[in-house]
């Protein structure tokens, strides 16, 4: 039976996770099954403290330090794009530009954007795109179970989902762990998590640096 002491995992649904740490008002919780550590429901911020802290995010397309960032997901996604493939950046932030869909386009890939604060438009989820970014953004989901299954459906087959995330490696340092004190980030991934998103949606999966998932939705077979 789910509990208050456990409650369902956000990203694999299953019921069984366990108090994984305690920090005063954030407890955080383990799934057996996929490995996501994810506070719990109770320790969410509410989408008015959630849209305060984005815009204390100072993100800009002109600050080289974030473009050489990103291009840890840029450059390796690159590689797999057909010329004139379709984008998504997928969580783009505030303005006054979103960095990936600035970056990509660059390069000659027209991009939509959307962000449920900043770039809420519904119909942009209506499409299907070629390639998806989701930079510095996973680890904001209340509910990536959800984002997940929109991912599946928005990508065409053939479709590459380049995903940027601080990956959570060594337990024994998530007390001091700059990327968990940070108010809004409330789901953390280990490899093993990724790896359990691509086999659950038939995914391949390749890490071309460290934080970078690249996962490939594979062409309709015939």
């Amino acid at each position: 039976m789910t509990t208050h002491d456990s409650p369902p995992c956000p990203l694999c649904l299953a019921t069984d996770s366990t108090v994984f740490a305690n920090y005063g008002d954030r407890v955080y919780h383990r799934c057996p099954h996929c490995l996501l550590t994810f506070l719990a429901p109770e320790c969410l911020p509410d989408a008015e403290t959630e849209r305060a802290e984005y815009l204390t995010h100072f993100n800009h397309p002109d600050d080289p330090g974030y473009r050489h960032l990103l291009s840890h997901l840029v450059e390796p996604l690159l590689r797999h794009l057909a010329p004139g493939a379709q984008g998504l950046d997928y969580g783009c932030g505030p303005g006054p530009g979103a960095t990936l869909s600035v970056m990509l386009a660059e390069q000659g890939f027209p991009m939509a954007a959307y962000d449920p604060f900043f770039a809420p438009d519904a119909a942009v989820l209506q499409a299907r795109y070629d390639f998806i970014t989701c930079g510095e953004t996973a680890e904001h989901f209340h509910l990536p179970a959800r984002d997940m299954d929109r991912f599946d459906t928005l990508l065409k087959p053939d479709g590459w989902l380049g995903l940027m995330t601080h990956w959570l490696i060594d337990d024994a340092d998530f007390a001091g762990w700059r990327y968990r004190r940070e108010l809004s980030h409330v789901c953390f991934y280990k490899p093993e998590t990724l790896r359990w998103i691509a086999e659950r949606y038939g995914w391949g999966l390749e890490f071309p640096a460290r934080n970078v998932a690249l996962f490939h939705k594979p062409a309709v077979a015939g």
